[in-house]
Order: structure tokens, then sequence, then C-alpha cells
């Protein structure tokens, strides 16, 4: 459906948005939260259905709108758009065995860690095929305090990858598991309707359990994401809402400070940030970057050794600029690697050499929350010592 909420102000409290409850016949309603300004057009799986007539019901849930929003002119649907995919199409199998996400107990109502956006990675798998599904919620209540997660993630939406299948050739399911607590990957024994498992956010950082209470439950519609020599966030790159409404989130939370000194779990908006999306193995060592704006060196970490950077692929950093100083101010990239520092009491091993081979890209947000054009695209080989001298780029 394509909807629209007036007086919607996610950042607001009492005004965050509104929830629709979409009926498919008799079955268990999909919950569709509303949660981008004007008029915005969502996308929703219902789930298989058998040749014949259905119906489809929409209706506003006030219990899991906000207050200002429960009359009947808040939110109005504007159009509704129903598609159909068979076994002809390339997507079908990914998307009728994409899992139905129950809310964890302590966010219904409260607009918080809402899962907002699905997508799906094909992958060779012995005799059959893996789809592994991952999910953006909008924040994250427990886990990494939100200044640490922009200098080692570059966001503060919560990105979780939570379960795969396996399936032959004819699509008869194989094997599949989840991500549950503590980051244990677990094989699925939980229910399904049809083909979709049904999985329950349970942690505070919104793992994933294959039983649960709640009734509040979601099924955005999966989009095909192919992952390669990229991070996880190009997705929100493609969607620049997502960044919008993790901001937004931050306001109402209280996480926003202009200026905010590192280390207290607030940082400045956003679109004060210079995000950095490079690619390597970081080995037992970590990872920083800087930007250099005039005599200025401002860095990722910015000075605490657990803000660095320590695991291999893609991956992202963001670096806070002072009010002081301008996007166009910034001239010059640095990668830099340092020792690993200790954790849990015990010594890290030996640092090894960081091997740095690309910087897909640089670049701020800009008033709309869109990424602005990359600065700098480089690819090669790079070996980066613990200590030793760091790598510089010029940025036009």
């Amino acid at each position: 459906p394509t909807a629209r909420c007036h007086g919607w102000a996610w950042e607001v409290a009492g005004r965050e948005g509104a929830t629709l409850s979409l009926t498919l016949d008799d079955r268990a309603p999909i919950h569709l939260p509303v949660v981008r300004g004007g008029s915005a057009q969502y996308e929703v799986l219902l789930g298989r259905v058998e040749p014949g007539t259905h119906t489809v019901r929409i209706e506003l849930d006030a219990a899991l709108t906000a207050q200002a929003l429960r009359q009947s002119d808040a939110v109005r649907v504007e159009t509704v758009d129903i598609a159909q995919y068979t076994d002809s199409d390339p997507s079908f199998v990914a998307r009728s065995l994409a899992p139905i996400i129950y809310a964890r107990p302590n966010t219904v109502g409260r607009f918080t860690d809402v899962p907002v956006f699905m997508w799906y990675e094909m992958e060779p798998a012995g005799i059959g095929t893996r789809y592994r599904y991952s999910v953006v919620f909008t924040n994250e209540d427990g886990g990494t305090p939100t200044d640490r997660l922009m200098a080692t993630w570059g966001r503060t939406t919560d990105i979780e990858y939570i379960y795969s299948v396996v399936v032959d050739a004819s699509g008869r399911i194989l094997a599949d598991d989840y991500q549950g607590p503590e980051h244990v990957t677990t094989p699925f024994r939980g229910q399904r309707e049809g083909r979709h498992s049904l999985l329950w956010v349970s942690t505070e950082n919104n793992m994933v359990l294959d039983t649960g209470e709640t009734r509040v439950r979601y099924s955005p519609a999966a989009q095909s994401v192919p992952l390669v020599n990229v991070s996880r966030e190009v997705v929100m790159d493609a969607n620049p809402w997502l960044y919008d409404v993790m901001s937004k989130e931050l306001v109402r939370e209280g996480k926003i400070v202009p200026d905010a000194p590192p280390g207290k779990g607030t940082i400045p908006d956003p679109r004060r940030f210079v995000y950095i999306e490079a690619c390597g193995d970081v080995g037992t060592s970590a990872l920083a970057f800087a930007v250099g704006a005039g005599a200025r060196c401002i860095s990722s970490d910015r000075g605490i050794r657990e803000y660095r950077i320590v695991r291999d692929g893609c991956f992202r950093a963001a670096i806070p600029l002072p009010v002081s100083v301008s996007g166009t101010d910034v001239r010059a990239l640095r990668a830099q690697a340092f020792p690993r520092p200790p954790r849990d009491g015990s010594e890290p091993p030996p640092p090894t050499p960081i091997r740095l081979t690309r910087i897909n890209t640089v670049f701020m947000l800009d008033g709309a929350f869109r990424p602005g054009s990359a600065r700098l695209r480089w690819e090669g080989e790079k070996m980066l010592e613990p200590g030793g001298t760091p790598l510089e780029f010029v940025l036009p």
C-alpha cells in the first residue's frame, strides 16, 4: 500500500507513527508500521494463497498507533496494489521462504527497534541453494553504545542476519537455522505458516528464537540484494529513508547532542559525519580511519581503542565533524593499523599486518539524509603495519 500519516513525527513521543493491520482472509494479521513522512510506498508479504477469491482488510491498529495519530483522518491509505508471484517468478522461492518476525515483548507499542527492511542473498550449498535473510531494525536498545556503533559500523540501525534455509532444486527444505541469543546459529525447530518460518525477536540486540508469545508480527517483503565487495550498509544507501528514521529515533531517545564528546553514548547529527566504506583483512589487529581538514586530523576512533574496527570483509566507519568544519574542508583520508586492545581481561594474539584492498566510498548525508556522491574509490593492495606509517589518500 501507499500510506500517508498526517502529524507524523518519529522523533516526538506521542506522534511517532501509526501501525496498519493487514489481514488476508482469516489469517493472523501482518502489522505494518508507517514510519516514513509524507506519502510512502510499503511492500508487505501476506503469504501463499490458493486459486480463488480472497479478501484483504487494511485497518488502523489503534493500540499500536501513537496517541496523537489515532483519529480517523490522521492515517490515510492512498493506494493498494496487490502483486501475485507464481513459481515461475525468479523471486518466488526466496519470497515463499521469507520468515515472519514477531515483535520483542518490550517493543510493542513503543516505536523502538522496529524491523522495517528485509533482504536476502543466495549462495550454492552442496546439492542445494541457501537463502540468507537479514533485517534492518530502526535501532538497538541493547548492546553497543551509539557512538561506538557509528565509529565501527557507520550507522545506529541494527542490521542482523536472522535466518537461512537450504532447498534443493525442487524447492524442498533440506535444512534451516536462525541467529539466536549470543549470536549462536541454531537449527530451526519452530512453527511455519505455509513455508514461512515464524521467529520471535527475543533480546535487546534483536536476536531471535523459534518460539515466543507476542502476536504483533511483521513481514516486510524480502528484496534481493547481492553483496559482492560491499558492506551490508549499502541497503541503507539505496533506501535513504532508513537514515532518516534512524536519526529521528536517536532524537527521541536523547542521543543526538551537538559536538557530543566520545565515550558518552551520544553523537552529533548523523548529517555531520563522514562515512567511509573499505574492504580488507584486519586479522588480529585493529583499524581506524581519519580525515584531514586543514591542520586538523579527526579520527574515527576518537582516541578510544575499543572504537576501532576488528573484523574482516567490507566494513564502515563514520567520523563526526566539529561544527567549525564543513564537508568541503575535508581533503584527505587516512587508514592506520593498531594492535588490538585486550578483551575480557585476556591478552589478544600478536598483531598481524592489515591488508587493505578497497575504498568503496567516502560520503556525507545531505539535508534529506541521502548519501552524497563518492569522493574516493580505490582498489589495490596495501599492507598496514600496526604502529607503522598510515596509508593516505587525497580527496578531490
